[in-house]
């Protein structure tokens, strides 16, 4: 299933995307209150059953696809391409971040450059959703705690993320990130690893990469952040982009108002944002 998050007029949803339409899950007798809730009842196969493909896909906006995650957890530097052009040594864990949730944006949405900096930098990435939650989840059953994958776009602000050796400021402007189109649910990718992973700005390829070569791999990853902390249904992981990131290029490729940037992820799909200036 294509499972999106969306606004039809003043009210929010969630459902399946079926052709050029969606099955509105939030009408179903009983349903739950959103798609993080759906995610932790293990409810989606039983809406899905339940609801018809009615509401056209173009006529609504689609949302961030967990608006309301209880935690967006970030890898830096997982791609060794992206650790050479940062000019970094390998580490023997990854590097993490947080975001916040008033960060993203969904697919179609302004990406907002902000009155602070025009150093506005994309990174494409692939996302997972957790589905199972766990505490101390080990590599071999790691898999079985994901709900599916998405696009995203960890847009960040390079200046203030190089303030200091924290990366937080860099990457938590509103509106700054990316999340969608959707979730594809983990039984139509039965291997991640086998993912192309592009992005393109006004058109032109500046990212391309295979999910194999991730230097933590997302069984690794989860293991690792769920010895930290709980992982819960709905919590996002963003796993890293590759290398090609505007800052490191000569001369250096920000997004700037006007521009247009792609996130493509083979069996996923386009996650598409124009970028505007903070008005």
């Amino acid at each position: 299933m294509k499972i999106v998050t969306f606004r039809d007029g003043s009210r929010e949803s969630y459902g399946a995307v079926v052709g050029d339409k969606i099955a509105d899950f939030g009408k179903v007798a009983g349903a739950p209150r959103d798609l993080k809730a759906a995610i932790a009842q293990n409810a989606l196969t039983s809406l899905n059953a339940g609801a018809k493909p009615e509401i056209a896909l173009a006529s609504v906006t689609l949302l961030p696809v967990v608006p309301n995650a209880g935690k967006v957890l970030c890898v830096g530097l997982n791609y060794k391409a992206h650790i050479e052009e940062a000019g970094r040594s390998d580490s023997a864990y990854p590097p993490m971040f947080t975001r916040f949730n008033d960060t993203h944006v969904g697919q179609g949405a302004p990406m907002v450059r902000p009155e602070a900096s025009t150093h506005y930098d994309f990174e494409g990435e692939l996302a997972i959703i957790i589905g199972k939650p766990g505490r101390y989840i080990t590599k071999a059953d790691s898999l079985k705690h994901i709900a599916g994958y998405s696009c995203y776009n960890d847009g960040s602000i390079r200046d203030w993320q190089m303030h200091t050796h924290q990366w937080i400021p860099g990457k938590n402007f509103p509106a700054s990130g990316a999340f969608g189109p959707w979730m594809v649910t983990a039984d139509e990718i039965p291997d991640w690893t086998k993912l192309t992973l592009i992005t393109r700005l006004n058109g032109q390829e500046v990212q391309r990469t295979t999910t194999d070569l991730m230097v933590y791999p997302i069984p690794d990853l989860i293991e690792y952040i769920s010895g930290f902390t709980t992982l819960n249904a709905g919590d996002v992981i963003a796993t890293g982009t590759p290398g090609g990131v505007g800052f490191k290029r000569k001369p250096p490729l920000f997004m700037k108002a006007g521009d247009v940037v792609e996130v493509d992820i083979s069996s996923i799909g386009v996650l598409k944002n124009p970028i505007v200036d903070e008005k």
